[in-house]
Parts: structure tokens; sequence; C-alpha cells
């Protein structure tokens, strides 16, 4: 028997509620211009609703959601969003990890914490990085997610999580676990635009070849994506998420989830991964790729 994991992020819950004026301050006010200009038009809660379904029909062992699940960072987004969230089953068969829309701006970042706490509990102190055993997995979930300028939507770890995930490498490997790292950005460098990507990305790609890990996930690009690094036991498959909210229209870039196969074989790992995404008519949802890892 495998564990079934399913994969999703950038869900963007909406639509906006409409904001006060004291709201709009600073990146808030830029944001939303660009909700009501382009994002509206670009994700669709019904999508989102038929791939939440077929999910479920999937009956994985559990769920993660690598970030971007509000946009502005308003309170009342962020209690639509923790709704949304608990949809998707109970929090301890469900992770989360932010991204830099949930930290929009500075006084969205404690909020997030708190309402999205039970999604990122830890059986190894608190805060992040957070450890996850499931089934012979770990979930090792990172925050990137840091509260940027307008038009600028990097990330970054810090010294501290990083030497945290360190050890946790070890640690679970020493167990016998297979690591499985999350995070909204990509890890390695190259992964996203300019002042879209991971600010720590080289010392990111480091650790992992120090210490090794069996997959990392991420979403933030809105598209699957699959990449490898260096790892101290052989290569490392990174695997991007589309949008999980992405309306029909655009071939590379429609509402898609993945799901991985996780096995062992003997002393071997085995790993399988494929997406499931809305079809180009916009309502059906088919088999769209196998990755090969």
């Amino acid at each position: 028997m495998g564990f079934l994991l399913a994969h999703l992020s950038d869900a963007h819950i909406g639509p906006i509620p409409r904001p006060s004026l004291r709201e709009l301050a600073g990146k808030r006010l830029t944001g939303y211009a660009n909700w009501l200009n382009k994002r509206a038009q670009a994700h669709d809660m019904g999508v989102l609703g038929r791939l939440v379904e077929d999910i479920e029909a999937q009956k994985p062992d559990h769920v993660v959601m690598t970030g971007d699940i509000v946009n502005i960072g308003l309170d009342a987004e962020i209690a639509a969003a923790r709704r949304w969230l608990s949809s998707l089953g109970r929090p301890e068969d469900v992770s989360f990890t932010p991204g830099n829309h949930d930290a929009y701006v500075p006084a969205a970042v404690p909020r997030v914490a708190e309402t999205f706490a039970p999604w990122t509990t830890s059986e190894e102190g608190e805060g992040f990085p957070y450890l996850r055993r499931r089934g012979g997995v770990a979930l090792i979930g990172l925050d990137s997610a840091v509260p940027t300028a307008p038009f600028v939507a990097s990330g970054r770890l810090g010294s501290e999580q990083r030497e945290k995930l360190a050890a946790l490498l070890d640690k679970t490997r020493s167990e016998g676990l297979v690591r499985v790292v999350l995070l909204h950005h990509p890890p390695h460098r190259g992964g996203a635009k300019a002042l879209r990507g991971l600010d720590d990305a080289a010392e990111l790609e480091a650790i992992i070849a120090r210490h090794g890990a069996e997959l990392v996930l991420h979403g933030h690009n809105h598209k699957i994506s699959l990449h490898r690094l260096p790892g101290a036991h052989g290569e490392t498959p990174v695997v991007g998420a589309a949008s999980a909210s992405a309306k029909a229209g655009t071939h590379n870039h429609r509402a898609a989830y993945n799901l991985y196969s996780i096995a062992r074989e003997g002393d071997k790992v085995v790993i399988s991964a494929r997406s499931r995404g809305i079809k180009d008519d916009g309502e059906a949802i088919e088999e769209l790729t196998g990755l090969a890892l």
C-alpha cells in the first residue's frame, strides 16, 4: 500500500470583499486595482469547487496546499479562506504553507499565522519549518512568505528556517521516512521571474544537496513544472502546481492539481506523479499528464 498525496496551490479565494479606504493603504491599493482589472477574470471559484470535488473522489491520504489562499490580505478574505480550507478535510489531514499573497502587507502576517495554525501544527517544536509524520512520510512545511514592496512577489526563508530544515531532513531520514518539503516559491535559482523568486534559493539548493529530500513541492508560477536538484543520495524532483482556480481558456495555465503516489520497495523509495485538471471546455476534469519523476 502506498501513500497518496494531493497537492494544490494558488487558490486565490475570491471575490475580494469591498475594502474600506483605510484598508486600501499601501500595497493593497495596487493589489485591489490588479484584482479588478485582471485577477478577477483569471480565477473562478466554480472551477476550484469542481477541482476539490475531484480531489475528494481520488481519496488521498493527505492534501497539501502551498499558498496564495487570499489576494490582498483583508481580514474578510482570510476568514473566507479558512472556511474553504476547512472544506478540504480535517486539519490533521490537510497541510498549508503561506504564499506571498498571504503576506501581502505586514498586518496580514500574524492574522494568517493565527487563522491557519491548525493546518501548520508541528510534531517538532513550534513555527516553521513544521514536521508532520503521516504514513511513513515526513511533510516538512516552510514559510517563504514575506511582505514586499508593490510589484514585488519574492520570498525568503532566512537562516533560522534553513538551519532547522537541515536538522529535520537529517532526523527524518534517520527515522526511515520519505521526506517531502513544501513551500510556496520555487526552491531553485531561476525558478521564477525577476522579483518573484526565492531570495535565498542558492542556500536552499545547498541544503538539499547536503542533506537530501525525496520530493519538493511548490506553487507560485500557476503552472505545472518539473525540475531536479542535486541531492545527497541522488536527484531530488521539484514539482510545481498550477493555480487551482485558473479559468479555462489557456491550455498551459488551466486549473489543476497534482497527485503523488509514494511507496517503498525494499530500500528504494518509488514516487509517481500525475496531474488532473480542467479540460479546455472549462467543465470536465481529466487526467492531464504523468510527470516522470
